[in-house]
């Protein structure tokens, strides 16, 4: 079965996008996102996150291609060969899983981030924790229901300082 996989960016203290709701763009080391990328094939996308991305640079946010996931209740059309999921994202994230392929990147954003994970359906966290301390703006996770386990199961430091952390998600 494949694997959801929270692949975020964050603050020290734990914040994705900064006081003033402007998107932290960290660029994580080459080798690290070299090897992340040989994991996956496909991205789950919220809606601010699809149009932000689409804003910037056309879509290609500089990753490699990936089959695309939106998951959007207000969305009526997405770009040319991405999947659009409006509802029981539950039963639509399921099926995706258990179909052939390699592990699923959970792209963004916070918002269905707090989804999945509420549902049971993200099965890693993937944290890069930059050394620099932002004191406000949104953090990763918002309105978690319950308490979730983590397993530590890989820790990489750079030389920037940088902190790469992987975790097992356990029952809740």
């Amino acid at each position: 079965m494949r694997k959801v996989i929270l692949g975020v960016a964050v603050s020290l203290d734990s914040f994705i996008e900064g006081p003033m709701e402007n998107m932290i763009v960290f660029l994580l080391t080459r080798i690290r996102f070299k090897r992340f990328f040989n994991r996956i094939d496909a991205i789950f996308v919220g809606r601010k996150t699809y149009e932000m991305s689409a804003e910037m640079n056309g879509g290609g946010a500089g990753f490699p291609k990936f089959k695309e996931y939106i998951f959007s209740t207000t969305l009526s059309r997405v770009k040319k060969g991405v999947t659009l999921i409006k509802e029981d994202i539950k039963t639509e994230v399921e099926k995706i899983k258990v179909e052939k392929g390699k592990d699923i990147w959970l792209f963004g954003g916070a918002s269905l981030t707090t989804s999945l994970m509420n549902l049971g359906l993200v099965d890693e966290l993937s944290l890069a924790v930059h050394p620099i301390l932002l004191g406000g703006g949104k953090t990763v996770f918002n309105n978690i229901k319950d308490r979730i386990k983590l397993t530590l199961v890989d820790t990489k430091t750079y030389s920037t300082g940088l902190i790469s952390l992987t975790y097992h998600i356990g029952q809740k």
